[in-house]
């Protein structure tokens, strides 16, 4: 923008500076010329009273002599001849001549035959012939030599004088451009770097829009700023309201899980109550952990280790679902997990991500359908494959939609957005398909161990499926 506004100040000025100094430069050369020219004839001029008095040669010799031009040789006198004066416009024959002449015979007499001054061009410049007359019938004529250099001197100074005038004024206009379209440019890089503050989770970020810092910017730019402090005011308050509102959500479900906590402890002993009690406290945990993060501000939240181990996580959950696939009747079996398969994420997350796979198995599968769990580790990522041998999907695109699930009462459609979005958080992804073991539907959650490109991808080859856990 700074170099757009220099540029405009350039163009405008330089045609407004050309459009007055052609013009004003032709003047002054038109001016030289006229002044020359008069010179001359105030020169012819000065012998008249002389040539009145006396044609004498001496005398009028010594009066050319007195004269500038006649002193730098640049003036004659062709005095007309003697005897019977000739008829007006004649053009007779030229008399004496005094001094240095540089007109034509026939031009000097076409000048004393017709009574009237003229300029006639001659070797280096012009020759004005005046006419004087000196008594009646009989006229001399004054020729004085104009130069060349004479028409235009002092012009070349002028061309200089407006030429540097002209710059002066374009380096004016660049010098108010700039000023001006540093401080536009100021604040719209001040508004750009809260901007990018604000994208980058700083919500307390706001513009100047008062004060000496933003003095002179343009009124759309105030403006600008003021809206954006609106917008990052708006922002915060918003993100507050969602805080709480997740908090309040989230406190909703103690009452319910105070009652399964109690119903759970009723249960006695055995493995399918050891399983409930522990879901149960897990649940618990989960929903406390939940109301403190919503109730944390973004600032607050304390730093977390960015890690974990895929095949732990793995194990730990599909143990946890193996109770109730053992209620359920179902067979099921763990492939790739007794080696460390390190991930860049956290071990709630990876957990949360696994049991939405796990649980949509359980959801949309008929009790007693089988299921299987691989972990595959490359040289850049860590692949989660978990096949079952339902229906498969129907609609893989409709299924990874936020919200758009109908896993029917319980379900909101979201298990597998979330699962997406932790995959996308490592440069991963997610992808639904059929298994080509148990012929079902087959969910693969790819997360990246490091930058493509930093290392060339081993091809992952699957493991023989040697059941860790299974019925």
């Amino acid at each position: 923008m700074r170099w757009a506004m220099i540029k405009a100040a350039v163009a405008g000025t330089t045609m407004v500076a050309l459009a007055f100094l052609i013009p004003l430069g032709l003047m002054v050369q038109q001016t030289a010329r006229d002044r020359a020219f008069t010179a001359a004839e105030r020169q012819a001029a000065a012998l008249g009273p002389a040539l009145a008095i006396t044609t004498d040669q001496d005398a009028v010799t010594r009066a050319l002599a007195s004269t500038d031009a006649g002193g730098q040789g640049r003036m004659a006198v062709h005095l007309p001849t003697a005897g019977q004066p000739e008829a007006p416009g004649t053009g007779g024959p030229v008399g004496p001549t005094l001094g240095e002449a540089r007109a034509a015979d026939g031009d000097v007499a076409t000048a004393g035959g017709q009574g009237r001054s003229f300029t006639v061009q001659v070797p280096g410049g012009y020759a004005l012939l005046q006419p004087v007359a000196v008594d009646t019938g009989r006229t001399a004529v004054v020729e004085v030599f104009v130069a060349e250099s004479d028409l235009s001197r002092g012009v070349s100074t002028a061309w200089l004088v407006l030429s540097a005038v002209a710059l002066g004024l374009v380096a004016i206009a660049v010098l108010v451009a700039d000023r001006m379209g540093n401080r536009i440019v100021a604040s719209a890089r001040r508004l750009a770097a809260a901007a990018r503050s604000l994208g980058a989770g700083n919500l307390a970020v706001r513009v100047p829009v008062a004060g000496k810092q933003v003095d002179g910017s343009p009124e759309e730019l105030r403006e600008a700023g003021h809206a954006f402090n609106t917008m990052a005011d708006r922002v915060v308050q918003l993100l507050a309201a969602e805080r709480e509102l997740a908090a309040d959500l989230s406190h909703r479900l103690r009452t319910p899980l105070t009652v399964l906590r109690l119903n759970a402890a009723s249960l006695g002993n055995g493995d399918a109550a050891d399983a409930t009690r522990h879901a149960v406290a897990q649940l618990e945990r989960e929903v406390d952990q939940i109301i403190r993060s919503a109730r944390r501000a973004p600032e607050d939240a304390p730093a977390v280790a960015v890690g974990c181990d895929a095949a732990e996580v793995i194990r730990e959950r599909v143990g946890f679902w193996s109770a109730l696939a053992e209620d359920e009747g179902r067979r099921w079996q763990l492939a790739g997990a007794e080696r460390a398969a390190p991930v860049p994420v956290q071990r709630g997350d990876l957990a949360a991500a696994v049991d939405a796979l796990l649980g949509n198995v359980f959801r949309h599968t008929a009790v007693g359908t089988a299921f299987s769990v691989d972990v595959l580790a490359t040289g850049s990522s860590v692949i989660v494959l978990v096949g079952d041998a339902g229906p498969g999907y129907s609609d893989p695109a409709a299924a990874l939609k936020r919200g758009e699930g109908h896993g029917g009462e319980g379900s909101t459609g979201l298990g597998l957005d979330i699962v997406r979005k932790l995959a996308e958080s490592t440069g991963g992804d997610l992808a639904l398909g059929r298994s080509a073991v148990l012929g079902g539907a087959e969910t693969r959650l790819r997360l990246r161990t490091r930058p493509e490109g930093a290392e060339p991808a081993r091809a992952g080859r699957r493991r023989s499926r040697g059941a860790l856990f299974q019925r």
